[in-house]
């Protein structure tokens, strides 16, 4: 019986992170709004696992985490669309008033996220070309690529912070997070993968943990979202009295 068990963690271990995002999709989908949702956690999972697989060609570590970096990738370009199509009327980008340089990943257009994934792609691949020799550059790149995943939950507890509120925030995505980061930093020990996945993955629990604190703020909606409410109630309103 044991014989089957890795195989499956592995699978869970591909499939599962990815999956966690789905209800965080369909609840957006459902209330036409991304409110609550920070979109720059899409930013650090599709940055972090690009890199995670140009690592992997340096560091053959276990196949299954290489899955669940493609397939977190394709989940996270969908959940991104689904961000930008369904934006808080409140948000920078509606105004041109990004404090970002660049304005740095809150962008109008959805093109514009793939034109900046495609150049980050492009400069990876030729950085890895010139130096993927290099055993240290290849260390670097997995502390990088593992060490920006594991600041994952930080955006989402600043905005969390900020509304004083878990509103948008499902908390089946605060538990699969929970979940699935206790399940991998087992995994990571037990399967004897690159000291990088298990100092980030144990970084990221902790972090985790913090945002398990802040249930406290409760899930009412913010001032702004109650705000659209009652003038888009109002403009219903004035509808039917013509």
């Amino acid at each position: 019986m044991a014989s089957w068990i890795p195989t499956v963690a592995a699978v869970g271990m591909a499939i599962g992170p990815p999956l966690v995002y789905v209800d965080q999709a369909v609840s957006i989908i459902r209330k036409k709004d991304s409110t609550g949702f920070s979109r720059d956690v899409c930013a650090i999972l599709l940055i972090a696992n690009i890199a995670r697989c140009f690592f992997w060609l340096g560091d053959r570590f276990e196949f299954a985490l290489l899955m669940q970096s493609i397939l977190m990738i394709i989940a996270q370009l969908a959940l991104l669309y689904i961000c930008v199509r369904y934006r808080p009327r409140v948000s920078p980008e509606n105004f041109g008033a990004s404090s970002r340089p660049l304005s740095f990943w809150q962008w109008h257009a959805y093109t514009q996220y793939i034109e900046f994934l495609a150049g980050y792609i492009l400069c990876s691949a030729i950085l890895f070309l010139i130096f993927s020799r290099s055993e240290l550059y290849v260390m670097i790149l997995g502390f990088v690529a593992l060490g920006l995943e594991s600041t994952l939950p930080i955006p989402q507890l600043i905005s969390n912070y900020k509304q004083r509120s878990l509103y948008g925030f499902r908390a089946s995505t605060l538990l699969g997070w929970v979940g699935g980061d206790s399940f991998k930093t087992v995994y990571f020990f037990l399967q004897g993968s690159p000291l990088q996945f298990k100092v980030c993955a144990v970084f990221q629990l902790s972090v985790d943990s913090i945002i398990l604190q802040r249930l406290y703020y409760g899930n009412a909606a913010p001032p702004a979202t109650l705000e659209e409410r009652d003038d888009l109630e109002q403009e219903a309103l004035a509808l039917s009295e013509e």
